[in-house]
Parts: C-alpha cells; sequence; structure tokens
C-alpha cells in the first residue's frame, strides 16, 4: 500500500558549488521557506492595504558525516576568502519523487552557505554535520 502523502525519504538533494557537484552522502533533513518583505500601505481614507514581495528562501540541512566533502568545501571557501577576497556560491537541487510517479524538481540559485554544526565526535555517536542556507531565488526545473 502507497501512501498519499509525501514522506521525507522521497526527497533528495544536490549541491553543485562553483560548477562542481559536492559528494553529500546521507542527508537526513532538508528544510527550506520562503522568505517575504511585507509591503503596506496605511492610506488615510480607507482601510490598510498589505502584501508581501519576495525576498528569497533561507533553509537547512544535516547529514551524516561519511566523507570530508563538507570540510573541503568550508575549508576552500574560507582560505578563497583569505587569500583572494573570493565570496563563493552555490546552486542547490531539490528532487522530491511524487506518488503519482512523477518528480519535482527545484532549484535554489545564488546559495551561500553556513557551516553552522561541523561536528561532535562521541565514541558511539555518527557525527552529524548541519548546513544553513539563503538562496536568492527558487524556481521549478
Amino acid at each position: 500500500m502507497t501512501t498519499p502523502y509525501t514522506l521525507g525519504r522521497q526527497g533528495s538533494i544536490i549541491l553543485v558549488w562553483n560548477g562542481t557537484r559536492v559528494d553529500l552522502q546521507d542527508v537526513v533533513d532538508f528544510h527550506a521557506q520562503q522568505e517575504i518583505h511585507v509591503q503596506r500601505a496605511n492610506p488615510l481614507n480607507k482601510p490598510p492595504i498589505e502584501f508581501n514581495t519576495p525576498a528569497g528562501w533561507r533553509g537547512s540541512f544535516t547529514l551524516d558525516r561519511a566523507n570530508a566533502a563538507l570540510d573541503t568545501l568550508f575549508n576552500e571557501d574560507e582560505l578563497a576568502f583569505w587569500n583572494t577576497n573570493t565570496i563563493s556560491s552555490g546552486v542547490l537541487y531539490c528532487y522530491i519523487e511524487e506518488n503519482d510517479g512523477s518528480t519535482s524538481k527545484f532549484e535554489y540559485s545564488g546559495v551561500t552557505l553556513a557551516f553552522t554544526n561541523a561536528g561532535k565526535f562521541d565514541a558511539n555517536s555518527i557525527v552529524s554535520q548541519s548546513v544553513t542556507f539563503f538562496a536568492s531565488q527558487r524556481r521549478a526545473i
């Protein structure tokens, strides 16, 4: 029996950083939410008017560390900044296998990353790493 709802395991992400695919093994969660800028007018002669304009996307993902991919990425970015004043960016792709057999595909462009958790090493635990991101835009592809 198939579920009529989307399960987390039906989604996957791919990160392309400076034109190179980053080997993100064992991503265990992904979260994204739209940012908005609230526009508001308060006319004297009628009720207030409010609407939202898009202001990018913010999110996060966590992976169970299976390789040095994230450590290498952030190390190289930091060195590039200090050595050449280079600010790196990338593209994040999200794929969702829909229950009807189709696949929804989204591209997050103009991505910047922050390594919010490089990992806690404990003798009997899997090392998890967390990244937050900001994307200028999301579009269906």
